[in-house]
């Protein structure tokens, strides 16, 4: 099978291409920047009618992780990127003949700001979702699955917090908080969360592609995680434990982080980096969701994908720290 893979020069993206290729795929990337990865690759914008048909052609299948991924931001650029990207990808993939599209979201998609126990995977809805990333995510899952037909099947794939080894969005910007003094918990770190080892991400989107025709996946969301919720307290000073970073030793109520990040919100809009100087400290988004209990039942998504994940918590965490430990100099050891 002929696989594009949009986004490869992103964690998640390029650990899904190189599994792929693992696997014996014909894989073509597809991004802005050089991913590296020994296969076709085309440079490019999303959006680029005539990159992404470039990138298109004679595929069987798509995985569509491309976006833009942060807590803070211009809303236009995320509607640029991610609604309207997907929409154009969508129709140039169809137009090409490709069989498989996977659309790669977000269980907070369908997240409120209520806690989500034992959830499944509720239907997106850009009108509760909170933060422009999670909105546009939203349109761009229910655009994605209303193009599910015959010859045509599509699936949204919503891997939750995934992390492993080379990862900056969760994993590297947690540290980088730990050892700035600036890592802290929001009412004792009690939330249980799920997060993914980038694996059992990769293992799952790779299923959902070889399963995607089959009569109970297509036209369907399904969240993927470990299935192992742990308090956020657990998982921070696992994380920067693996590191070797000072782990979280304060907490804060909630209340006082969400308005922290009310506030930070509104000074980073006139910020005079602008999106240069990266995410605020704190966003009200943030606060909820190292808060908010977030946990799912992932009986289903592993029944109909055929899937189960591989790479326990445990394991994980060994995997970061020797991660870690060969970045350390002879002086740092």
């Amino acid at each position: 099978m002929r696989v594009l893979v949009t986004g490869a020069s992103g964690f998640l993206g390029g650990a899904v291409a190189r599994g792929l290729l693992d696997a014996g795929y014909d894989v073509t990337v597809l991004q802005r920047s050089a991913s590296g990865l020994p296969c076709r690759e085309v440079r490019g914008d999303i959006t680029d009618r005539q990159v992404v048909d470039e990138a298109v052609s004679g595929i069987d299948a798509v995985i569509h992780l491309a976006a833009k991924v942060a807590v803070a931001g211009d809303h236009a650029e995320f509607t640029r990127i991610n609604v309207a990207g997907t929409s154009a990808l969508i129709e140039a993939a169809r137009a090409a003949g490709a069989r498989r599209f996977v659309q790669v979201s977000s269980p907070s998609v369908a997240h409120a700001g209520s806690p989500l126990v034992g959830a499944g995977a509720a239907p997106a809805n850009p009108m509760t979702a909170h933060g422009s990333y999670s909105r546009t995510k939203a349109e761009s899952e229910l655009i994605a699955l209303a193009a599910d037909a015959p010859g045509f099947a599509v699936v949204a794939i919503r891997p939750h917090l995934v992390w492993g080894p080379g990862d900056e969005q969760l994993v590297g910007r947690i540290i980088a908080r730990a050892r700035a003094g600036r890592l802290f918990l929001i009412d004792q770190g009690i939330a249980l969360i799920d997060t993914t080892v980038v694996d059992n991400a990769v293992s799952a989107l790779i299923a959902s592609v070889e399963h995607a025709e089959e009569q109970a996946v297509h036209g369907r969301a399904f969240v993927v995680s470990n299935g192992q919720p742990r308090t956020v307290a657990e998982l921070l000073t696992r994380m920067a434990r693996a590191a070797g970073a000072p782990e979280p030793a304060r907490s804060v109520p909630f209340r006082m982080a969400w308005l922290a990040g009310f506030v930070a919100e509104r000074a980073w809009r006139h910020h005079p980096r602008g999106e240069q100087a990266g995410d605020p400290p704190m966003t009200t988004f943030l606060a909820e969701q190292l808060a908010t209990a977030h946990w799912f039942d992932q009986r289903e998504t592993r029944r109909v994908l055929g899937w189960e994940p591989t790479v326990g918590l445990d394991e994980g965490f060994h995997r970061l720290a020797a991660w870690y430990d060969t970045l350390r100099s002879p002086v740092d050891a």
